[in-house]
C-alpha cells in the first residue's frame, strides 16, 4: 500500500507539472516561485532540526564504541573504535560519513532448516549505499557549474574525470549510471527482502520514488532530449542573484526535473533523510569515550541540600548509642 500510495504521488507531481507548463502556461510559477519556496522551507527546516539537537541536554558521555578503550599503557587501545581524543572523534567521523564504516560492518540474520541461526555481511548494502551517495556528491557538485561565473576549476576537473568514457562524441558520465543503478538496488531490496518489505513505510518510498524521478528526468535531459544548457543557466544564474528570468526555450521535462527536486527540497528536513545533518549531531558518535581519564559532571545539575553522615550522627548519636549502633565519635 505504501508503494503504490509513493508512487502515484510522484506521477500526480509530474502530471502537474506537464499540465501546469504546457496547458496552463505557469512556467514563472514552477520556474521560480516554487524554487523559492522550497529552498526557504528547507533552510527553515535544516535551521529548526539542527537547533532542536543541538539543544537537547547530553549530560554523561554515551558514544558507540566496539574496540577497546584506552586504560593501561601496556593495554592497546583502539583510537578509531573507541576514541579518547577530540582527533580519534575526528577520524572515525569521516570514516563513517565518508566510507560508511559502521553499515560495512552491518549484518543480517537469517533462520534456516535445523532450526540453524545464520548471519550474513550485508556487503551489498554499503556498496549500495556508497554508491548513491558518493555519485549524489559528485552530480551536486557538477550542477555547480549553472550556478557560478565563471566556472571553478575543481568543477571542470571533476566533469573530466567523470565523463571520461565516451561514446561517439557524446561524453558518459559515469555518476549518472552508477547513481540509477544505486537507487534502484536500494529500492529493490526494500521490495525483495521480505524483512525489509515488512517495516517499510510510505517514508521509505517516497524519496526513492522523488530520487528515481530527478535521476531518471536528469539522464533524459542529458542524453535523449537535449535541452539549451545556456537557458538553464541563465534561469539558475536569475535565482540566485534574485533577478529571476524565464528563458523561453526550456522544455518541460526541465521543469518536471526542477520541481521534484523541489519536492526533496520542501520534504528533506521532516524526514528520515536528515540524518545527513543528524550524524554531526549524535552523541553516540562525536563524543570521545574518556570517561576513565576525566570526570564528566552534569552541568545541569540544580543545587541539592544533602545530609551527610556527620550530621547524621550528629543529630542522632545518642539514640544510636542506646540502640547499641557503633558511632565513630564517642
Amino acid at each position: 500500500m505504501g508503494l503504490a500510495f509513493s508512487f502515484f504521488m510522484v506521477v500526480i507531481f509530474i502530471a502537474l507539472v506537464v499540465l501546469g507548463v504546457e496547458v496552463a502556461g505557469l512556467q514563472y510559477l514552477f520556474g521560480i516561485i516554487v524554487p523559492y519556496i522550497a529552498f526557504a522551507i528547507f533552510l527553515l527546516g535544516m535551521a529548526y532540526r539542527i537547533l532542536k539537537w543541538a539543544r537537547a541536554p547530553v549530560p554523561f558521555r554515551i558514544p558507540t564504541t566496539a574496540g577497546q578503550q584506552k586504560s593501561l599503557p601496556w593495554i592497546k587501545a583502539s583510537p578509531l573504535e573507541n576514541p579518547s581524543s577530540t582527533a580519534g572523534v575526528i577520524g572515525r567521523m569521516a570514516l563513517e560519513v565518508l566510507f560508511f564504516r559502521s553499515l560495512l560492518r552491518n549484518t543480517r540474520m537469517e533462520m534456516h532448516k535445523g532450526p540453524r541461526l545464520a548471519y550474513h555481511w550485508e556487503k551489498w548494502l554499503w556498496l549500495g549505499g556508497l554508491t548513491f551517495h558518493w555519485s549524489l556528491l559528485v552530480i551536486l557538485l557538477r550542477h555547480l557549474r549553472y550556478f557560478t561565473e565563471p566556472v571553478p576549476a575543481f568543477v571542470s576537473w571533476l566533469e573530466d574525470v567523470d565523463g571520461f568514457f565516451r561514446i561517439g562524441l557524446q561524453g558518459l558520465y559515469i555518476t549518472d549510471v552508477l547513481i540509477l543503478v544505486g537507487i534502484t538496488y536500494l529500492f529493490l531490496r526494500r521490495v525483495i527482502i521480505p524483512q525489509v518489505r515488512y517495516i517499510s513505510l510510505p517514508a521509505d518510498y517516497f524519496p526513492l520514488f522523488l530520487l528515481m524521478g530527478i535521476a531518471g528526468t536528469g539522464v533524459l535531459m542529458r542524453y535523449f532530449y537535449r535541452i539549451d544548457v545556456t537557458a538553464v543557466k541563465e534561469l539558475a544564474m536569475g535565482l540566485i542573484t534574485f533577478h529571476p528570468i524565464i528563458p523561453a526555450n526550456v522544455g518541460v521535462l526541465f521543469y518536471v526535473h526542477l520541481f521534484l527536486v523541489c519536492v526533496l527540497g520542501i520534504y528533506f528536513p521532516f524526514s528520515k533523510l536528515v540524518h545527513m545533518g543528524g550524524i554531526f549531531l549524535s552523541p553516540t558518535r562525536n563524543l570521545p569515550n574518556d570517561s576513565r581519564a576525566r570526570r564528566h559532571i552534569n552541568p545541569w545539575n540544580y543545587p541539592v541540600k544533602v545530609h551527610t553522615y556527620e550530621e547524621y550522627e550528629e543529630e542522632f548519636r545518642d539514640k544510636m548509642k542506646m540502640a547499641g549502633l557503633p558511632v565513630e565519635k564517642p
